[in-house]
């Protein structure tokens, strides 16, 4: 298997692209193991795209691509105007409540970062921030996107850990409230300390507030009618992925009647070609995870980390460690495809919480979607408000710092992840 990893790295580092490598090098893996039947690759493939559950990403991909085009950004951007405008750093401050608020339309935290560039990233740098802050707030606050439903990353989870999609659903708030304070507090440290000016002179009075709300009501209601509908049972994860779709439709045709013909076409085609690329990757993932429980990988790691130490929560710091340092060279959709299946066991063997290693998985997962070299956000915000890496990660620190901080009482305080959920699902 080790092989495997190291014509997996490979492909990696010659531009292959990931689906690609991943394909490859599973079959590398059958190469080296005659005796299984050649056959296998391509049972495991097919069988993957016949997951019921896996049903529910397309659908939300092209619920999010919908809602993006429905008009309800511009109602969430007022809407975190009005509740963190008056602070220092004002725009900057926005920009974390409006990651937050996104996370019910996109749940993908590229997604949100590239919008935020195009929305905020100028007129945060006319207000005098610096070019690498601006496009540091912007990529790191957008890792509270995939914490609110309906998180990309939480399916793949779920789905791939047979761990309840509800209750990773239900986890994913406090966690998101956590990350957004603390990134809050080093915006403002930075913007007290730098002299960046609030965006509103004053605090929204009752009356802007409730207009605010007003015009985003649909979009906060999104979030609490998936976990409603999956706790009381009247939805499964799929089938919610298709109320979701319709639900966006309503939204753009008949709410705020923004989506016309042109746009919807243009969603659709946009959603076809996000669908495919997920789909491949994750069917093509199947061969490569078929060698992972072949060669009893999730059993050799787990009693590597216990001879280590046999407290859950170092372990999982250690998983963090890993995760990160994977981060640095793969996306996040692959990591957890990919890892998954190794590390989930080990923590479930030790006695850990699925839900609680879930959330701390993903959150870590997706920092390296912030991180060069080859971080998919990071490239994104840079790119688009033509800003150097170097000037980018230097101006992230404090961000960094909030965010490791962060993710330590997480691991170390999973009351804070698992009260939602277990108050809503028991």
């Amino acid at each position: 298997m080790l092989l495997v990893v190291l014509a997996f790295a490979v492909f990696l580092l010659i531009g292959m692209p990931v689906a690609f490598a991943i394909g490859i090098s599973g079959v590398l893996f059958f190469l080296q193991h005659p005796e299984l039947p050649f056959t296998i690759p391509l049972q495991v493939t097919v069988s993957q795209t016949q997951n019921f559950a896996l049903l529910a990403v397309p659908l939300f991909i092209m619920a999010g691509n919908y809602m993006n085009r429905s008009g309800i950004t511009e109602s969430l951007l007022n809407l975190a105007s009005v509740a963190t405008g008056h602070f220092k750093g004002g725009l900057a401050q926005i920009s974390i409540v409006l990651s937050a608020l996104m996370g019910g339309v996109s749940g993908s935290a590229i997604a949100d970062a590239a919008m935020q560039s195009r929305i905020l990233g100028e007129e945060m740098t006319k207000r005098g921030m610096s070019r690498g802050f601006t496009a540091g707030v912007i990529s790191f606050t957008s890792l509270l996107t995939p914490l609110i439903p309906p998180g990309i990353g939480m399916i793949l989870y779920g789905t791939i850990g047979q761990v309840s999609i509800g209750r990773m659903f239900a986890a994913g708030f406090a966690p998101a409230l956590l990350l957004g304070i603390a990134m809050s507090i080093a915006v403002w440290y930075t913007s007290n300390k730098r002299g960046y000016p609030p965006e509103r002179a004053k605090r929204a009075s009752l009356a802007e507030v409730g207009s605010a709300l007003k015009g985003g009501v649909w979009a906060l209601l999104f979030p609490v009618i998936l976990l409603v509908g999956l706790r009381m049972g009247i939805f499964t994860p799929s089938e919610i992925g298709a109320f979701a779709v319709l639900y966006a439709l309503f939204i753009g045709f008949v709410v705020y009647r923004r989506l016309k013909t042109k746009s919807f076409v243009e969603a659709l085609e946009i959603s076809l070609a996000d669908v495919g690329s997920a789909m491949f990757l994750i069917s093509l993932s199947a061969i490569f995870s078929y060698g992972i429980v072949f060669e009893r990988i999730p059993e050799v790691i787990a009693s590597s980390l216990t001879s280590l130490t046999d407290n859950v929560q170092l372990v999982m710091v250690l998983i963090v460690l890993l995760v990160l340092a994977a981060g640095l060279f793969i996306d996040a959709t692959v990591i957890i495809i990919m890892m998954t299946p190794i590390f989930l066991p080990a923590v479930r063997a030790m006695g850990g919480d699925p839900v609680h290693f879930g959330i701390v998985f993903i959150v870590a997962a997706t920092i390296g979607n912030f991180t060069p070299p080859v971080g998919a956000a990071m490239f994104t915000v840079c790119s688009i408000l033509k800003v150097s890496v170097g000037a980018y990660v230097r101006e992230s620190v404090p961000l960094m710092v909030a965010i490791g901080l962060t993710t330590l009482l997480l691991i170390f305080v999973p009351e804070f992840i698992l009260l939602i959920p277990n108050l809503l699902f028991g």
